[in-house]
């Protein structure tokens, strides 16, 4: 498939208008990391999230208000996670060496207190429970003790139980089926139960304004430990493909191949770090990914000019080079264009979760794609040009 026909760009005269170019990414880049520092996840820094539901859409303001007015709690973050239509909110906690996993979630348990103090006051001191947090088991006891509707009734002692968990077990099921929060009563009446269950059932439990969905909490040594790995899976998976390439090539040709790689990560961190996106270990997981998609372009443009140095004899190094990188263009742009839709559509469809991976694999594909091209080859070519000086002046 040609989308360019008999191109013939001449990409290494273009050579200082790309390097200039990366320099100047990687500089801004560079002095971002180094004065602002990376957005660590709690993966790497240590800490904890607790993330929230509200039945309707949450007041950042008035939550991060509510929470900055409690010293122990130490709440970095408040913000919105997943679609805004969800309702959810991510509550980041930070985390000192002395605290322990009891510590942290006592931590969790004080910002429920706290919100319920604001969003669910007029349940205080009442006996009714939240039927958006109550377990399965206390639901199963309350049916037992309160054979609401007649559900029990004619059933032996064991057959109760079981049937209490059957009922108890379908409403957490709606529960989860609702994102973990059930808005309206009315909601309930799908599943089937008695009216007179529902209606007794709504007496003795409320539907509260919020619920906490989850709460996720890495200490500071693992969060060191993690940070460390990550950087070695990084750092051995370029010199792995150093040797290789060395092998498979020339060695200049693999020194070529790592400073590109290296091009590619230190702007895609350069740019997670000037845009404030948080790192976490998914993003580490694209990282990986970058790096062995970028290779696998160097490698084709490399394996090309390799079997041109044989069927152009006669031809300079550098036509070689531009030769073979218009060879292979039809194929980059079909392959990293694929490519990028792909990931382009999941960082804009994909939801929270998937942001930051997504987000780096759309800048990585792009970056890495140019250092194939206008990183990896120059650096070749100045190499060749380098060691055609020294054979003329030691002739």
């Amino acid at each position: 498939m040609d989308i360019i026909k008999n191109a013939n760009i001449d990409w290494l005269g273009k050579k200082w208008i790309f390097i200039s170019i990366s320099l100047i990414l990687g500089v801004m880049g560079l002095f971002s990391i180094l004065t602002g520092g990376l957005n660590m996840g709690v993966d790497f820094s240590g800490g904890t999230l607790v993330y929230v539901k509200f039945q309707d859409t949450p007041n950042l303001e008035e939550i991060r208000t509510l929470l900055d007015g409690k010293a122990d709690l130490m709440a970095e973050s408040v913000t919105r996670f997943d679609e805004l239509s969800a309702n959810e909110v991510q509550i980041r906690l930070a985390r000192v060496e002395s605290e322990d996993e009891s510590d942290m979630s006592l931590k969790s348990i004080a910002i429920r207190n706290a919100l319920f103090e604001k969003f669910d006051k007029e349940q205080a001191g009442s006996r009714t429970l939240d039927l958006n947090e109550a377990s399965r088991t206390e639901i199963k006891n309350w049916i037992v003790n309160n054979n609401p509707g007649g559900v029990l009734d004619g059933l032996g002692v064991n057959e109760s139980a079981d049937k209490a968990e059957e009922i108890a077990g379908k409403i957490t099921d709606f529960r989860t089926e609702k994102s973990g929060l059930i808005k309206d009563a009315a909601e309930l009446n799908t599943l089937g139960l008695a009216p007179a269950f529902t209606e007794k059932l709504l007496q003795d439990f409320y539907l509260g304004s919020f619920t906490v969905l989850s709460v996720e909490s890495v200490g500071p040594k693992v969060g060191r430990e993690m940070r460390e790995r990550a950087q070695n899976a990084i750092l051995f998976s370029l010199i792995g493909m150093l040797i290789y390439i060395a092998f498979r090539f020339r060695p200049i040709y693999g020194i070529a191949a790592i400073v590109a790689l290296f091009h590619d990560v230190l702007l895609t961190v350069g740019i997670f770090s000037i845009t404030g996106k948080e790192i976490t270990l998914t993003v580490v997981a694209a990282l990986l990914t970058l790096v062995g998609y970028s290779i696998n372009d160097t490698i084709v443009v490399f394996d090309r000019v390799r079997e041109n140095l044989k069927l152009m004899r006669r031809a300079d190094f550098g036509t070689i080079i531009n030769t073979s990188i218009n060879q292979t263009l039809n194929r980059t742009i079909v392959t990293s264009g694929m490519t990028f839709l792909a990931v382009f559509s999941l960082y804009m469809l994909g939801g929270e979760a998937l942001n930051g991976f997504s987000f780096a694999l759309v800048m990585g594909i792009v970056i890495g794609t140019y250092s194939s091209i206008a990183i990896a080859s120059p650096i070749v070519f100045w190499w060749q040009m380098l060691m055609e000086k020294r054979k003329k002046k030691a002739e």
